[in-house]
């Protein structure tokens, strides 16, 4: 990395309809699409802001390669570690919003599997006046290769998957039952331009990184987790929001989203197989001093 220099990248675009309305769909829970003029919810500018890079620029595990904005990095496994949203005013679908992007820094460490990286990316999203809507820090992190952990994952397993509907079944107070098939995990790569393999093809999944399954997004996770204040009507405006992975998540497995109130706003977890703790951990600070009115559900 000696000849490589953090830049900022700064554009100038359009909180798109079409992949909001995707990514509702997605959800199917109920809630309409935000439509133009609509405050976006939280973290939703993930698929409403995605960008897609030419095809002549992914690298065999389908990320962007490195050296231009994020640094050369040599490790091959890139994982979602998590960050933290500030959400100062609302962005809102159909306008443009200008974005600034940089890398905010390159920590090498040493841990229990090898060598490994933490780049932090600042996007800052200011709206049509100008004002600074959405602050944000992403932690990504890059590992050495994992060989495969066992006997190939058998092909049939995928293939007898099924779409699981909407993703969030009601469970209890403040609990929602979270599920993932390979078509939904496909949906979520296509509506946020993820084109990272892991999440969407099975053979290199499975028999390259050595994963048991399909992996479940961290971006999806932490999405499924901001959707819980909504899915629960809570009054009041989410402000600012931190999360962190914990463990992966892999398609099909049982999952739950929990959430609890605290004295800033709330927390949400999820827990996988057995009531583990897996995926992220994300907490939600909301202005409950705000005028809010609950969205209208589908019939």
């Amino acid at each position: 990395m000696e000849n490589w220099e953090p830049r900022t990248v700064t554009t100038e675009e359009l909180i798109d309809p079409n992949p909001v309305a995707a990514l509702a769909g997605l959800f199917d829970n109920g809630i309409p699409a935000p439509l133009p003029g609509n405050e976006l919810p939280p973290l939703w500018h993930w698929a409403a802001l995605a960008r897609w890079p030419v095809s002549s620029e992914l690298g065999p595990d389908g990320h962007p390669t490195r050296g231009s904005f994020l640094p050369p990095i040599d490790l091959p496994r890139r994982m979602f570690a998590g960050g933290e949203v500030t959400l100062h005013g609302p962005l809102r679908v159909g306008e443009t919003v200008r974005r600034e992007s940089t890398v905010e820094s390159v920590e090498e460490k040493s841990g229990r599997s090898g060598s490994l990286v933490r780049v932090v990316v600042r996007t800052r999203l200011y709206g049509r006046e100008g004002d600074l809507g959405v602050e944000e820090r992403q932690n990504l992190i890059y590992r050495e290769a994992a060989g495969p952990a066992g006997p190939a994952a058998p092909v049939e397993e995928a293939v007898a998957a099924r779409p699981v509907g909407c993703p969030f079944g009601k469970a209890g107070a403040w609990t929602w039952d979270f599920a993932t098939d390979p078509t939904l995990l496909m949906r979520f790569s296509a509506a946020t331009s993820n084109a990272h393999r892991i999440h969407y093809d099975w053979p290199y999944a499975t028999r390259t990184e050595g994963y048991p399954g399909l992996v479940v997004h961290g971006p999806l996770m932490t999405l499924a987790l901001a959707e819980v204040p909504r899915l629960e009507e809570q009054p009041g405006r989410v402000t600012r929001l931190t999360h962190r992975n914990k463990a992966p998540l892999f398609c099909g497995q049982p999952a739950q989203l929990r959430g609890e109130a605290t004295a800033d706003g709330l927390t949400v977890d999820l827990f996988g197989p057995g009531g583990v703790p897996a995926g992220p951990h994300t907490s939600l600070a909301v202005d409950l001093q705000r005028e809010a009115t609950a969205p209208a559900r589908n019939t």
